[in-house]
């Protein structure tokens, strides 16, 4: 990652053994959803940017008691479909993901049900994490994914990344929200603050990347 991030108009909003243990992981976590859900309360998307209504659904997080959810907008000047052929790879985050340094598929075929085990750069307090696809809807260019294992901080987190074409239709708007647990010892302040800088973070990268494909797309026609 470049030593000085690039300029951006991004806004942040707050707001075998290893695939039965996945499994198994999957199980347990179904289980503590249901069973907070009468304790959560619903948090819907606030942001400066219009957002379609189809769009603001996805963003609508039920969270508990001891969780937090927030989100970040970036615009990208690249159409929706270039910027998409990046985000729905779940078999290869690490193309736009800074912080990831490998991911290898546990289970499944990219389809929803997919489970992967993603390792991460060395500096965060964290070493891997098993995520499993949630949501891959490529006519509305959604992608949601929750971690259900690994060892790292985040407990419980879920993400939901949608695309929709910008007001001017000439480029894309990506909207990524989440919804985590706070660690112990940490504020809601704390913990929105270093999720937020780490989506933040691929996100910019991740128009950095679209946007050059759009660019070699355009000499090339």
């Amino acid at each position: 990652m470049p030593a000085t991030p690039p300029k951006s108009s991004l806004q942040v909003h707050r707001i075998n053994n290893t695939i039965t243990s996945a499994t198994n992981t999957t199980n347990v976590l179904s289980q503590k959803q249901s069973q907070a859900t009468t304790l959560s309360r619903r948090v819907p998307l606030s942001c400066a940017i219009p957002v379609p209504d189809y769009i603001a659904r996805y963003h609508t997080h039920a969270v508990g008691p001891n969780q937090c959810c927030s989100s970040v907008i970036q615009p990208i000047a690249a159409p929706v479909s270039t910027v998409w052929s990046v985000v729905r790879r779940f078999d290869n985050p690490q193309a736009y993901k800074h912080f990831v340094k490998s991911c290898h598929v546990l289970v499944g075929d990219g389809d929803v049900g997919t489970l992967r085990e993603v390792h991460v750069v060395s500096g965060l307090p964290a070493v891997k994490s098993t995520e499993r696809l949630e949501i891959l809807d490529d006519e509305r260019h959604v992608l949601s994914f929750s971690v259900i294992g690994g060892e790292h901080r985040l407990s419980n987190y879920r993400s939901v990344t949608t695309l929709h074409p910008s007001s001017t239709g000439a480029g894309t708007v990506v909207v990524e929200s989440y919804v985590v647990d706070i660690p112990p010892g940490n504020t809601s302040e704390d913990t929105c603050m270093f999720v937020d800088t780490i989506v933040r973070c691929n996100l910019q990268s991740l128009a950095q990347i679209a946007e050059n494909l759009a660019g070699r797309n355009r000499t090339s026609s």
